[in-house]
């Protein structure tokens, strides 16, 4: 007998796909949004419209030996979850009351944001060394649910 997969399976399993189309070398990560059982937005992480791509010219927080959780500002990409919500605004669709499914832990910029659009809870599956973007989603009532084994990360 098949078994059918939960609504956040569902949800963590396409966020895993979407995050195939990263072009970051160090975490490929996918976004979806997601309101009603509807998939409102998709995003993964990957240099701004019409630049290099890392996999193409290389990583410079790579080069640089930067930690993961810092300089956020080093980096050439947009997180998915950024792009999943300038991808809702391009084309008019509100994210009000949404659930965000991704495949790591959202960053401080990336839980401002999230904060900011409305969305209401977030899902992920890999933890990120940012404990600031967890206290700010419990200060501002954002639910947060740690999804275990959905991993996309190697080894």
């Amino acid at each position: 007998m098949v078994q059918r997969p939960t609504l956040d399976e569902y949800f963590m399993e396409i966020a895993q796909v979407v995050a195939k189309r990263s072009t970051c070398l160090r975490n490929q990560v996918g976004a979806v949004i997601v309101l009603d059982k509807r998939i409102l937005s998709t995003g993964y992480n990957g240099a701004p419209r019409n630049l290099q791509h890392c996999l193409d010219i290389g990583c410079i927080r790579q080069q640089q030996n930067i930690a993961s959780g810092t300089r956020h500002e080093l980096c050439r990409a947009v997180h998915a979850e950024q792009n999943a919500i300038i991808q809702s605004a391009l084309h008019g669709v509100s994210i009000e009351n949404a659930t965000l499914y991704c495949t790591h832990q959202p960053c401080i910029l990336c839980a401002k944001m999230i904060i900011n659009s409305k969305i209401k809870k977030v899902v992920f599956s890999n933890n990120y060394p940012d404990d600031v973007a967890i206290r700010f989603f419990n200060k501002a009532g954002v639910e947060i649910v740690s999804f275990p084994g959905h991993s996309n990360d190697p080894g």
